[in-house]
């Protein structure tokens, strides 16, 4: 190969290995910084597709599982309401045995109705104003409800239920209950009895709801753990291959530029022939 001054095809050739070898190291120190394997989309264009396609659906599990937590505070605060009437009604019916025997006279059963009328009201008072932000839970007022605890529209996204547990005195049957005479309380004793039975149901009802929400909160979990590690795969960057790779482009850029400095020097030679 003959000595040329105009071109210095050795040291163009340094030139573009030098090049290679400084964007390999800037690829590499972008992804030890930012901890993507993807930097561009050039570096992955289908990958980086599905990621951002996986991350929408993550971001939408994430929500989707607060709304499912948020519908299953909802349920225990209702059951919540419904164990301290189920306790009042229980405390009711002590009463109402109490004053039932003919070991108290009318005195004390008069004491005992004070207590009953009171527990009466608070229970009443607790159906009426039982919430969860402005909603009502357990006055009978309320609607089918609708849980989302998909990251997509569709109906199988959506789980309902119907809201219509009302524990207010006239629904279920204290709001009438004195223990002031032996007929009373006994008859105190049947209405308790009935209305355990529905506030029972009602709790039931909530149970039920309940389990179906925690299965849901379950999948849920289960879904985004599994949805963040495929776009892990995908989207992060292998920490010890982006090591080797700086490593290795540092040491390939000195050479590089160890040659690009002998290839520059040759044109010189050229001189010594004149």
């Amino acid at each position: 190969m003959g000595l040329r001054i105009n071109t210095n095809v050795a040291s163009i050739n340094a030139q573009r290995q030098l090049g290679q070898q400084q964007a390999r190291a800037d690829h590499a120190l972008q992804a030890l910084a930012s901890g993507s394997r993807i930097v561009q989309a050039a570096d992955d264009a289908a990958g980086l597709s599905i990621s951002e396609n996986i991350k929408g659906q993550t971001r939408g599990l994430k929500v989707a599982r607060n709304n499912a937590y948020n519908a299953v505070s909802l349920v225990q605060v209702s059951e919540g309401g419904l164990n301290e009437i189920n306790n009042i009604l229980i405390r009711l019916r002590e009463l109402g045995v109490q004053s039932a025997s003919d070991n108290i006279g009318d005195i004390e059963r008069n004491f005992l109705n004070r207590e009953a009328q009171q527990l009466v009201t608070e229970a009443d008072r607790i159906a009426r104003t039982t919430r969860f932000g402005n909603r009502a839970l357990l006055d009978g007022s309320g609607e089918e409800l609708e849980f989302h605890v998909g990251s997509f529209s569709g109906e199988e996204n959506i789980i309902r239920y119907n809201m219509t547990a009302d524990a207010t005195g006239g629904a279920l049957g204290y709001d009438s209950i004195t223990v002031d005479s032996k007929d009373e309380a006994r008859a105190t004793l049947e209405k308790v009895d009935s209305a355990l039975q529905m506030v029972g149901a009602m709790r039931a009802d909530f149970g039920a709801v309940q389990s179906r929400l925690n299965a849901t909160v379950s999948n849920l979990d289960i879904q985004y753990e599994n949805l963040s590690a495929a776009n892990s795969r995908l989207r992060d960057a292998d920490i010890a291959f982006e090591s080797a790779e700086l490593a290795s482009a540092s040491v390939l850029q000195s050479a590089s530029i160890g040659v690009l400095a002998q290839a520059n020097q040759q044109p010189a030679q050229a001189m010594k022939l004149l």
